[in-house]
């Protein structure tokens, strides 16, 4: 088996391929290779379309014509050899050539002329009598039908196989526009399969008539610019091809509202909606910095909580309670710096003078917390607050009530670290 080119088409085939699969013209039996230049063409070409070489049939016909001509008899110039070299007849089923019958005439003629005398001998009146022309055997059409019937089935095997080709890629272009999701290969398939079954062509224009509304609902979407109007169209199409780039845009209008917020509320709720969103690394950073920056509620009440239960101890007059408020070592304590718990145990002697009984210190609600961060997630907090002191004595004639401003720092553990105090005279 050897791949030549069709002669019709152009397309690579095995010579041994009863067909064309491209074009459907018959191939087997049918061409013939020019022994001269190569070419392959049909054999019912009487010459080589390339280098007009003659086809080798063609050669056969012409040489057969001129040996039968060769085999012609020139006439006889004896009666014996004129019989013995009598022109061979055509026969019934081919139709002699005009030299043949030319030819065959007038050796007739001869004939007759030699064999006159004979026949007066024998007293005989007139001319010879010519030998009988044989009659011409009438054509026959059975040949003829028959390839007309050939030509035909040919036709019909041809159209089959073109027809099946046809089908088959139809079926092919149809399956792929219908999972494609571009307008330019739907629109293809329909301008070029006009034919096509109608089933396939309404699916196809539905498909189409989807993919134009698609685009028109993104569209929308788009240029109302609004979160709501992407979520709705990601409902109404889940399976879109906009899905990642309408998913980036709410992502970057809900990280907008809530860095333009810049609260710990609105900064966490989008990190709650988008836990993998693309401004998550910026989200935690500026959850960081507002913690840094912002006392947060929690803290508040940490804060207050530790002195509450520094002067609780001071109305207690429990040492122990007011040495375990307080850091082991203190920046300052009432001026004193690095105090240590002992130094506060002496602050609880000196106030308990001997005509007091007992003294009771209230914190007011104006407190003024700020913080700074002294570690990873530890904070230092300074706390401004008022507070009073009612004391219970035995001399009515002393002070019984005093108000104190308060300024102290509080511990990442919660403890006391500093403290000042300013009596306010009123």
């Amino acid at each position: 088996m050897a791949m030549i080119k069709c002669p019709e088409c152009g397309r690579q085939i095995s010579d041994k391929a009863p067909f064309c699969p491209n074009c459907g013209v018959a191939i087997a039996g049918k061409v013939i290779k020019c022994p001269q230049c190569g070419e392959v063409y049909f054999k019912d070409q009487e010459m080589c379309p390339n280098c007009h070489h003659l086809t080798r049939l063609s050669g056969t016909v012409g040489n057969t014509a001129d040996a039968q001509s060769s085999t012609q008899p020139t006439p006889a110039s004896t009666s014996a050899d004129a019989q013995q070299a009598a022109p061979a007849q055509p026969t019934y089923n081919q139709q002699p050539s005009y030299s043949q019958q030319q030819t065959y005439n007038r050796q007739q003629t001869s004939s007759r002329q030699q064999a006159t005398p004979q026949s007066s001998a024998n007293g005989k009146k007139g001319g010879v009598t010519p030998p009988p022309v044989p009659p011409k055997k009438k054509k026959g059409h059975g040949p003829l039908i028959a390839a007309i019937i050939l030509a035909i089935a040919l036709c019909g095997v041809c159209f089959y196989f073109y027809n099946n080709a046809k089908t088959s890629k139809e079926e092919e272009a149809y399956e792929y526009a219908m999972k494609s999701d571009d307008p330019l290969v739907l629109q293809t398939y329909l301008d070029n399969y006009k034919d096509a079954p109608e089933a396939h062509i309404d699916s196809i224009q539905a498909h189409l008539d989807a993919l134009k509304q698609l685009d028109v609902d993104w569209n929308n979407a788009v240029v109302s610019g609004s979160k709501q109007a992407l979520l709705d169209y990601l409902s109404k199409h889940p399976n879109s091809e906009h899905k990642a780039e309408a998913q980036h845009k709410i992502d970057s209008i809900d990280w907008a509202f809530a860095a333009n917020a810049n609260t710990l509320d609105e900064i966490q709720a989008y990190l709650d909606e988008h836990p993998n969103g693309e401004h998550v690394d910026e989200a935690n950073a500026a959850i960081q910095k507002i913690k840094t920056k912002t006392v947060q509620p929690d803290e508040k009440v940490m804060v207050t909580a530790a002195l509450r239960h520094f002067f609780q101890a001071v109305n207690a007059n429990d040492e122990a309670s007011l040495e375990a408020s307080v850091e082991p070592v203190m920046s300052n304590f009432l001026g004193k710096t690095q105090a240590t718990k002992a130094d506060v145990a002496v602050f609880l002697q000196k106030i308990y003078k001997d005509d007091i009984t007992g003294m009771t210190w209230r914190l007011g609600n104006d407190a003024k917390i700020n913080k700074r961060e002294v570690g990873q997630d530890e904070y230092e907090y300074t706390v401004n607050i008022s507070a009073t002191q009612d004391i219970q004595r035995t001399d009515p004639t002393k002070e019984h009530h005093a108000t104190f401003k308060i300024n102290a720092k509080i511990s990442p553990d919660g403890l006391v670290s500093a403290m000042a105090m300013t009596k306010i005279i009123q």
